[in-house]
């Protein structure tokens, strides 16, 4: 009985002390700045937005077109006899490409003309007899109408002929040629591809959001990697009316001055769309501090050292960065890193982390508190109680 009156009486003794270190802890975490009751703190990266200047635009990419662009090809089946072009220069509108062996076209040409000949020397001995009544009219109709048939076979045999020799559809540059002279080739065989670079198109895609920033005429700069020091301009010329209900974006076409021939078609081009929105004072967040809840945008801040969650409205996009037009002031400290963790929600305590790459805080002082500037001079650790007695 005795054993277990002693036993109970340090168990409630050792229960009393650690009431009492709690106490003394959490009191201890409250004075260090701690959240009340030591609540976890996330840590967290963040910005401080102020006004920046902002040349706005679109950024986007795209592929070069050219202009006008054709594969010639045989209409009729016959033997190459002559090519009359150089691989990869330049040809002028109806000058000759290709000629075929016409020997039989030629032939066909000769027979319907001799017939178109013979039925119309008929046609004139039939109008005189049917003049003098000496044939009946119906006679002299189906002459004239033998007359007809000769003369659209002539034409027929004409067309056949021309079609021998192929010829440019438009001044341009010539590709390298599929065949060689002597080849028998079949109507519709591939021969050589001839395009026109001067203007050449960029075709794009911008997403139905931007849609309102564009127009006919537009002006636009774009860049190759094949040229990376050098900005080609152009404009606008067309915009689909009709947005992709898949990618929720609309195609766009541009020409560029292309005098030279520098720029090819097929190439990768990166675009900058001047839409005349400047800013001197924008406030531009990182764009990986962007979330997303279906259509609603929202950024995580830092207030009074809890994360909040503000709903924005953005407007121009520059490489890395994204303009706030409504919901954000300057001088409001926004989350750019950690706000995408599962335990991240609106009212958690945060804990501001310097950024990737910086110098860390030297002995004896703290990271700065969530929202603090990052230039803020740090403070002095408290003294321990044998530093104090030393001094003393």
């Amino acid at each position: 009985m005795r054993r277990t009156m002693l036993f109970s009486g340090l168990l409630v003794a050792g229960l009393i002390g650690l009431a009492g270190c709690g106490k003394d802890d959490a009191a201890a975490g409250a004075g260090a700045g701690g959240p009340p009751g030591g609540e976890m703190q996330l840590p967290v990266e963040t910005v401080t937005l102020k006004p920046q200047a902002l040349t706005a635009g679109l950024q986007t990419v795209g592929s070069l077109r050219a202009d006008e662009s054709v594969v010639v090809r045989p209409e009729i089946a016959g033997r190459i006899q002559r090519i009359h072009f150089t691989e990869g220069g330049r040809v002028a509108a109806g000058q000759a490409l290709f000629t075929l062996d016409g020997s039989l076209a030629q032939a066909s040409l000769n027979e319907a003309s001799a017939n178109l000949a013979n039925s119309r020397a008929a046609a004139a001995r039939a109008g005189q007899l049917v003049g003098e009544k000496l044939i009946a009219r119906a006679d002299y109709d189906r002459t004239r109408a033998a007359l007809g048939v000769d003369q659209a076979r002539v034409a027929s045999a004409r067309t056949a002929l021309s079609k021998m020799t192929l010829r440019a559809p438009f001044s341009g540059q010539i590709g390298l040629r599929e065949v060689s002279v002597g080849e028998f080739v079949n109507a519709g065989q591939d021969l050589v591809t001839m395009v026109r670079l001067d203007p050449i198109e960029v075709d794009f895609s911008i997403p139905e959001s931007a849609l309102a920033q564009l127009r006919n005429g537009q002006k636009l700069t774009l860049t190759v990697d094949a040229f990376p020091a050098d900005t080609f301009g152009g404009q606008i010329v067309a915009i689909d009316p009709v947005v992709d209900a898949n990618s929720r974006s609309a195609k766009v076409r541009a020409q560029i001055p292309n005098p030279d021939g520098r720029l090819r078609p097929g190439q990768f081009a990166k675009l900058q769309l001047d839409t005349g929105t400047d800013s001197a004072d924008a406030l531009l967040v990182p764009e990986q501090a962007l979330m997303q809840d279906g259509d609603t945008r929202f950024v995580y801040t830092v207030v009074d050292g809890k994360a909040k969650k503000t709903v924005i409205k953005t407007g121009a996009r520059v490489p890395g960065l994204v303009q706030v037009v409504e919901g954000l002031k300057a001088g409001d400290v926004v989350i750019t890193a950690g706000q995408a963790k599962p335990m991240m929600h609106e009212g958690v305590g945060v804990m501001s982390l310097p950024p990737p790459g910086a110098a860390a805080p030297a002995a004896g002082t703290q990271p700065p508190a969530a929202g603090a500037s990052p230039n803020a001079a740090p403070k002095a650790a408290p003294a321990t109680e044998k530093q104090a007695e030393t001094a003393k």
